[in-house]
């Protein structure tokens, strides 16, 4: 990864448009709609309403997990995403299939090394990886296996603004991902825990 690019941020799991437009004014470069199955789940109408409150550079991105590609497609356009995340095991053939820009999903087990990872990723073509041990569930990986992995790469799991300074300098990744870490109740933020943890990421 070029050195001289900066870290990205997506804070994920939004579901009203008081924290949508809130951590776009803090800085935030993305953020995320779950439409998996999960306390942060949002529906289509609402993302679409939401969406439409947002300045023009933000991106939306939307999350999936092994639901009907045609479904995937329709909410898509529905609810004017940018870029689709799939975090299940949705096949390469599957995300060719996607009408936006794909973030893929690699769930990170105990098990995994730099090279298995590295095997993992190389099945898809995709605009960049997120490595996730929990898909959503809060949990850190080892991130010394990520070190030196030439990809986009997007950390997530267990993400907060004490630690993602730490993760950035291990790791330079392309991007972090945050949401329980930056919350005070399920899909409702924190403002302060937001404004310190994107201060925390431009301060590297």
């Amino acid at each position: 990864m070029d050195k001289n690019l900066r870290t990205r941020l997506k804070i994920c799991g939004i579901t009203n448009a008081t924290d949508a437009i809130m951590v776009s004014n803090l800085g935030a470069d993305a953020i995320g709609f779950v439409f998996a199955e999960s306390k942060r789940k949002i529906t289509p109408e609402r993302a679409r309403e939401i969406i439409r409150t947002l300045p023009p550079f933000i991106t939306t991105v939307g999350i999936f997990m092994d639901a009907e590609l045609t479904d995937v497609n329709n909410i898509t356009e529905y609810s004017s995403l940018d870029v689709v995340q799939l975090h299940g095991d949705e096949n390469p053939e599957y995300c060719a299939k996607m009408n936006r820009k794909v973030i893929k999903g690699i769930l990170v087990t105990e098990n995994d090394t730099k090279e298995s990872l590295i095997k993992k990723m190389n099945a898809y073509s995709a605009s960049a990886f997120i490595l996730d041990p929990g898909r959503g569930s809060g949990k850190i990986f080892n991130w010394d296996i990520a070190r030196g992995i030439e990809k986009p790469l997007i950390i997530a799991g267990g993400l907060t603004p004490e630690n993602v300074g730490q993760v950035i300098r291990d790791l330079n990744p392309y991007g972090v991902d945050v949401s329980s870490g930056v919350e005070k109740n399920y899909g409702e933020k924190d403002e302060k825990k937001v404004k310190k943890f994107i201060e925390e990421v431009r301060s590297c």
